[in-house]
């Protein structure tokens, strides 16, 4: 068993829609809580609209080899190509930590799967979707999220708006 903090995002297409069908599909795989939905600017170099972006936590027999390759399968599912880095997408599944049934975090350096992910620590769209959802919880290697959220510049905050709030 492990659990698993998982960040969504998507830019292309019906949005909310993609991001409700993956995590309806994660409701199989052990979904414990969903954020709300949030739309955020682009983040990176590309020019694209923005992004509708929530976090999900799921716990199941999954090791974190199997989080990222069950996060390719909706990615896959949702008609995601990767021609740019940082590019436009139907649907991005990010894996931002892994915990073993033990609690202890999963720490990774490997190319293919860094844990916990590389740039969580500055992204404002992973941040306050995650911190609705657990208000204690720690990024393992940074710090509790609360804190992260209170570093980063205050624009990257005000910019995350909870979408349904829009409609």
């Amino acid at each position: 068993m492990s659990r698993a903090v998982l960040s969504l995002g998507a830019n292309l297409g019906d949005r909310a829609r993609a991001l409700r069908t993956a995590i309806e599909a994660l409701g199989a795989d052990g979904l414990v809580a969903r954020s709300t939905l949030y739309e955020t600017p682009p983040w990176g170099p590309v020019e694209q609209p923005p992004y509708l972006n929530a976090v999900v936590v799921v716990r199941g027999e999954r090791d974190a080899a199997g989080w990222l390759a069950r996060a390719q399968e909706l990615e896959q599912a949702a008609g995601r190509t990767r021609e740019v880095r940082w590019g436009a997408r139907t649907l991005d599944v990010d894996v931002v930590t892994v915990t073993g049934d033990d609690g202890a975090p999963v720490l990774s350096d490997d190319p293919a799967l860094t844990l916990p992910h590389p740039r969580a620590h500055e992204r404002a769209f992973v941040l306050l979707p995650w911190l609705s959802l657990e208000p204690t919880a720690v990024l393992p290697g940074h710090g509790r999220v609360a804190d992260l959220v209170a570093a980063l510049p205050a624009d990257d905050v005000a910019a995350v708006v909870r979408w349904e709030h829009l409609h």
